[in-house]
């Protein structure tokens, strides 16, 4: 009897003690919770931080840090040309392809260097938010050295302004992966966190600032060219390129006078 006794005693205390283990395990689970909970919501606020700070991608150039805007290809003197482009414009799209053989022949040369500016008018235009979208992606691209085959990629899958089809991240990352070695799980992260919307974003202001009117915009040695889209041609932009780069090498020879030998007696 006080076997069976002592039996039963067990046995309770065998189902209180595995019922406490019960509970620590549910307190357990619902501290996990909370901090699981919590680091989603830190992790949203520093995603949003991200999508609205102001940092330039890798290499963009300016007159000071909170102005670095423009994406310098081949960085070279004595010319530098800033195309202004909107990656959402048919036009911009039609400027880039024009000019593609041109542009990579004067930066061969050696004479000038080019800024590109990228702009987000269209989204304004149409509605929508693919031409800062695609800016965005194009500075992530920028970020490793693949701005120039990333927006030759982007030309030729630009869809109808009007479906806004570049806001899909998708469409963004099968760009990047035409585009070529671009790494991807490093191009995704700054595309899904938004690194480079505050970017994209000053582009902007600063272009409607300066009332520079509808894209493209090409200016050479900070003069703007008038309506580059109807007026200019590939040959007059070289003329016009090779013609400031003599001027630009006379007055740099007039200012500094190359030294000669002083006869010796």
């Amino acid at each position: 009897m006080v076997a069976s006794a002592g039996n039963k005693n067990n046995g309770d205390a065998t189902k209180k003690g595995s019922g406490g283990h019960w509970r620590n395990y549910v307190v357990a689970g619902v501290g996990l919770a909370v901090v699981c909970g919590a680091a989603v919501v830190i992790g949203q606020f520093s995603r949003a931080g991200e999508a609205t700070a102001f940092e330039p991608p890798s290499g963009a150039v300016g007159t000071s840090a909170a102005t670095k805007l423009s994406l310098p290809v081949k960085p070279t003197v004595p010319v530098t040309m800033t195309v202004y482009e909107d990656p959402r414009s048919p036009q911009s799209r039609d400027f880039a392809q024009k000019y593609a053989t041109t542009f990579a022949q004067l930066l061969a040369s050696g004479q000038v260097q080019i800024d590109y500016r990228l702009v987000t008018q269209s989204d304004r235009q149409y509605g929508g938010t693919g031409a800062q979208e695609a800016a965005a992606a194009a500075a992530c691209a920028q970020d490793q050295g693949r701005f120039g085959p990333f927006m030759d990629q982007l030309w030729k899958q630009q869809p109808a302004p009007q479906t806004d089809g570049l806001k899909d991240p998708k469409l963004l990352k099968q760009i990047a992966k035409k585009a070529g070695k671009i790494q991807h799980d490093t191009f995704n992260l700054c595309l899904e966190r938004g690194t480079r919307q505050g970017w994209a974003k000053k582009s902007q202001e600063d272009y409607a600032a300066a009332g520079l009117g509808p894209v493209p915009v090409v200016q050479v040695n900070g003069q703007t060219l008038a309506d580059p889209a109807t007026k200019l041609t590939p040959a007059k932009l070289a003329a016009l390129v090779a013609k400031e780069a003599r001027q630009v090498s006379s007055a740099a020879t007039t200012a500094y006078p190359t030294p000669t030998a002083t006869p010796t007696s």
